[in-house]
């Protein structure tokens, strides 16, 4: 399959799919005839369940790998409710929140080689949780008891980046990076249907498109780039951006765990072999708030998130597995165990986890030692010591 030949097949809608889709439509949408149709999602399980097979990505998941799937949907489904939950029990300043785009983070998670570098915005616990990344390291940031949460060279995987599309920037140095070295490996980077409008990513495309990066842009475009709806964004479905940098783009169903996971392994082997960026835009959404400072029913329709509540990755999932018969009552019930005793275990990992040194802040600035750092790091410990001894 050639990056060409998807971007051509993914505009020509099959019906034999039934999955041309139209966004919602949010307040003072504005339209544009004539690129107002929306193509064709890549799509291999449908919302009822059904197993389908795409000519430009084929995809073959043993029983097991289908059941191991399933655990991961649900196990992140429910780290990221502890999340939610500890926040709003005031354990945590922030959390947000991946509900309902467990399939696409999964998916393509799953797709990444260990050897894969990984470039997240703050919303990707689900990939976090593919690379081998602890939830309680996660909690733990969002706590503000460390400063990033975790070493990024031990997973591959970055720290989370709160500054909007900056990501893609370090994802696209570093694949220049592997590039020169020789490496046989991709990176990819994630962002949200908000930060492909922010410069970064664009120069990003750019450079990356330029210097034939071996990199996969990924982005989750859940609708909502926090109040404001996709329409208003861009004219143009958002994957077709990619033709203007001059390299493919595809849209996968990002409900759908083994379009992604599909899709993605065809994107990264794309990079690997020398050919270049690739843009993914996993059409999906956020069923939740934007984050917990976020109240969304201040801006979207109880009607337009019911509507996607029946396209839920999960019960997508669980709907093949019990068609074919490849899960029974006592697997679901695992599963379930399972995922109540992660959340108790991350709930009181997270609560356990101490305060910092005040001079830690100054630990991973440089990796080798700076004169001004070491000088400032004295200072606040000077300072520190004259409170030795008072009370209060």
């Amino acid at each position: 399959m050639t990056g060409r030949r998807a971007v051509e097949k993914s505009t020509t809608p099959t019906p034999a799919s039934g999955s041309t889709k139209r966004a919602p439509q949010g307040r003072g949408t504005r339209r544009t005839p004539g690129l107002d149709d929306e193509p064709e999602l890549i799509q291999l399980l449908t919302p009822a369940g059904e197993r389908i097979d795409h000519p430009d990505y084929p995809l073959e998941v043993t029983p097991q790998e289908a059941r191991s799937l399933y655990r991961d949907l649900v196990l992140v489904r429910r780290v990221d409710a502890e999340g939610t939950a500890l926040q709003r029990q005031g354990e945590l300043g922030l959390w947000a929140s991946l509900l309902g785009q467990e399939a696409a983070q999964i998916g393509s998670g799953r797709a990444l080689r260990p050897d894969d570098f990984a470039f997240p915005t703050y919303r990707e616990h689900g990939v976090a949780w593919c690379k081998g990344v602890p939830p309680v390291n996660l909690l733990g940031m969002f706590r503000g008891v460390n400063n990033g949460g975790w070493d990024p060279n031990e997973n591959n995987f970055n720290l989370y980046t709160i500054v909007i599309g900056s990501q893609a920037l370090h994802a696209v140095g570093y694949a220049m990076g592997i590039q020169r070295d020789g490496a046989d490996s991709a990176v990819i980077a994630y962002f949200g249907d908000g930060a492909s409008s922010q410069g970064d990513v664009l120069e990003s495309f750019v450079f990356g498109a330029s210097y034939n990066a071996p990199v996969v842009f990924f982005c989750q475009n859940n609708q909502w780039a926090i109040s404001e709806p996709v329409e208003r964004q861009f004219r143009v479905p958002l994957y077709k951006r990619a033709a203007g940098f001059g390299f493919p783009g595809v849209r996968v169903d990002g409900n759908d765990v083994l379009a992604c996971l599909a899709v993605t392994r065809a994107a990264l082997a794309h990079a690997r072999s020398g050919q270049g960026p690739m843009l993914i835009e996993a059409y999906t959404y956020r069923m939740g708030a934007h984050t917990t400072s976020d109240d969304p029913t201040k801006y979207r329709s109880d009607e337009e998130v019911e509507s996607w509540r029946e396209k839920d990755p999960i019960q997508r999932l669980r709907a093949y597995l019990d068609k074919q018969d490849l899960a029974d009552a006592e697997f679901y019930a695992e599963v379930d165990r399972e995922a109540d005793e992660l959340a108790a275990q991350i709930r009181a990992a997270c609560l356990a986890l101490p305060d910092p040194s005040p001079t830690s802040m100054f630990d991973h600035v440089y990796a080798d030692a700076h004169a001004q750092i070491t000088e400032e790091r004295a200072f606040l410990a000077d300072y520190l010591a004259g409170f030795d001894g008072q009370e209060g």
